[in-house]
């Protein structure tokens, strides 16, 4: 392929009209393919056979052009985006391939779409934690598997089904955490300026290599319309790809997935050698890799958020009283519209005591509300971005907003992390600071959630996590959506330990955070009226889909959830929202099922040390 820009490749390649589909790779590949009856036309899976191995294939697809035969078929808006039914279809086909002789089967996942659907009939399905639990199959399973991304990977979507042993890309896909068109509205305003978007993004194959997102490029053909000519490269992929698994232990590719997972947003390398090379590449990367000088950041938010002005009271100082409803900015949310003596309202934890309606909570009021005074001791207070990215990853863009955070919080980024007890019962506690940049999941987030995991297993103590986020950091491309993989690779270690976790879902909990981390619990409980949601109902209001709001909050869903018992073979492992616990009765709530870990034996166990012998010397 000749070398373009880069806006002409997204346009006249990556979405191509009759760029190949995964289907039509999948008809040239395996003429013998056993074609499984999927919930759409987004779905491609089968069984066949390839060099000799059982080859589960599982396909997301873009419609074809034939596929718009009617008024109809282009007002479907989901249309190569898979649902909750299809992403429970995939973890069947995964638990079907399980059952299977380990060394001659494989998994081959094939990656096309613009994102995971964002329809309110998914996202009262559980949307979010099905793309969590997707992600933590895909870490964990005993097969060898690999993926290719051969148009468009979208943000959480493409995530779910691409985390495997090789990863590869064709040189002219693009991966992203957002479409770059919704990148470009959201920091922008202006949805045409997809060249700065993509300069943002950074979603080349090669680009995305550097990062170790994927493993291997695979050339595409002149003619991008040349099925034939594509599906022969990714033959010799897949061919190379299987011989090269096929020398590896199973259980050494899962211990690589792990390590894998780990490193994700720790790229700053250290040492005379790369000091060196950053002095003498600085001011090189300094004139040619600056952001567009008219680049303005109107509003924190991304594709899976909220604004981080959500729930904001922000009383000024010396105040007396919250008039219940009102936030900074003069707008009515809701509530009663009391007023409410300050103090009071402080002591309820932003809650209105006369209707219940509540603003979000900053770290430092959930730990008061949480833990036992004066028992929280925060680590890792000091790590930030500069720590663990290198200097040209931090643009000016990113510098200027991390500036405006500053007097926002008391804490330095939007992960809170530390030990403490709650009534008496010492745990390791991770907390969401909304008001550090929405609470977005960026590298520091991931990585601060990844030491408070290690230790809790070093001192045997129970993890209680607090989600509180509006999705991830945009600023930091690909590495703030590889934060998902990272956060549940930490919960895979914990259950592993035999440590018991305990979600709390705040209001809001979306974006990448709901969709990892925060719907691996074992226990999820979540607060009142809780926004729950993969993709925000603005977001979604702005896509074209119906949005009912008060379906996608806490309350709806912990009843939708009463009835996952009844369809344990759709849900899987999913078990949705267990409780609904006021503010301030929820550290009764997980006090409560600490002591109930604790009486059945789940959980820390005590750690035998050996008494060191002294030796006299006469």
């Amino acid at each position: 392929m000749s070398k373009t820009d880069l806006v002409e490749i997204f346009k006249k390649r990556t979405r191509h009209p009759y760029r190949p589909r995964a289907s039509h790779i999948i008809e040239k590949l395996f003429p013998e393919f056993d074609y499984f009856n999927t919930p759409s036309m987004s779905l491609v899976a089968g069984l066949t056979t390839f060099m000799d191995k059982n080859l589960y294939v599982i396909a997301q697809q873009k419609p074809k052009p034939e596929d718009f035969k009617t008024k109809g078929d282009l007002e479907v808006l989901n249309r190569g985006m898979l649902t909750s039914d299809d992403h429970s279809f995939i973890l069947s086909v995964l638990k079907k391939a399980r059952a299977m002789d380990q060394e001659s089967t494989f998994i081959f996942c094939i990656i096309d779409t613009y994102g995971a659907d964002i329809s309110m009939y998914s996202a009262q399905r559980f949307q979010a934690f099905f793309i969590s639990h997707l992600i933590r199959e895909f870490l964990t399973i005993p097969l060898r598997t690999l993926s290719l991304i051969l148009g468009e990977g979208g943000s959480g979507g493409a995530l779910a089904i691409q985390v495997t042993d090789i990863r590869a890309q064709m040189d002219d896909a693009l991966y992203a955490t957002a479409p770059p068109e919704s990148m470009a509205s959201i920091i922008f305003r202006d949805p045409t300026r997809i060249d700065d978007a993509l300069a943002i993004l950074k979603p080349t194959a090669k680009e995305l290599r550097s990062l170790g997102v994927i493993d291997r490029i695979v050339p595409s053909p002149e003619d991008v319309t040349n099925c034939h000519a594509m599906a022969e490269n990714v033959k010799d992929f897949l061919s190379r790809a299987i011989k090269d698994l096929s020398r590896s232990r199973i259980k050494r590719l899962i211990k690589k997935r792990e390590m894998r997972a780990k490193q994700y947003g720790v790229y700053k390398k250290s040492g005379p050698l790369y000091d060196l090379k950053r002095y003498i590449e600085k001011p090189w990367k300094k004139a040619f890799r600056k952001p567009p000088p008219d680049i303005k950041i109107v509003n924190y938010t991304n594709l899976m958020e909220v604004g981080e002005s959500y729930g904001d009271i922000r009383p000024e100082e010396g105040a007396e009283y919250v008039e219940c409803g009102m936030t900074s900015g003069g707008k009515r949310r809701g509530g009663c519209g009391k007023l409410i003596p300050l103090q009071r309202f402080l002591e309820n934890y932003n809650v209105c005591p006369e209707c219940g309606f509540s603003y979000t909570l900053d770290a430092s009021g959930w730990i008061d509300c949480l833990t036992d005074p004066g028992s929280f001791h925060e680590l890792h207070r000091n790590l930030t971005v500069d720590q663990l990215l290198e200097e040209d990853a931090i643009t000016d863009y990113y510098r200027d907003f991390l500036a405006r955070q500053e007097g926002r919080s008391q804490f330095k980024e939007s992960l809170v992390v530390g030990s403490a007890r709650i009534h008496h019962f010492k745990v390791t506690i991770a907390v969401s600071e909304f008001y550090f940049c929405g609470g977005s999941m960026g590298v520091v987030f991931g990585e601060k959630f990844r030491r408070a995991v290690d230790y809790a297993i070093q001192e045997n103590l129970p993890f209680v996590s607090l989600c509180c986020s509006g999705g991830a950091r945009l600023y930091e491309g690909i590495s703030a959506l590889m934060q998902m993989v990272k956060t549940i690779e930490s919960v895979n270690r914990l259950k592993r330990h035999g440590l018991p976790y305990i979600s709390i879902l705040a209001d809001p909990s979306t974006g990448g955070a709901i969709a990892s981390y925060a719907a691996l619990g074992d226990i999820v409980i979540a607060e009142p009226k809780a926004l729950v949601i993969f993709a925000g109902p603005r977001v979604m209001a702005a896509r074209g889909f119906e949005v009912e709001e008060e379906l996608v909050r806490s309350d709806s869903l912990h009843s939708i959830s009463k009835d996952i018992y009844k369809n344990l073979g759709y849900y899987h492992k999913i078990r949705g929202i267990q409780e609904v616990v006021e503010r301030k009765d929820m550290k009764y709530a997980v006090a409560k099922y600490l002591d109930f870990c604790a009486r059945i034996g789940y959980g820390p166990k005590k750690i035998r040390r050996k008494s060191s012998k002294r030796t006299m010397v006469l």
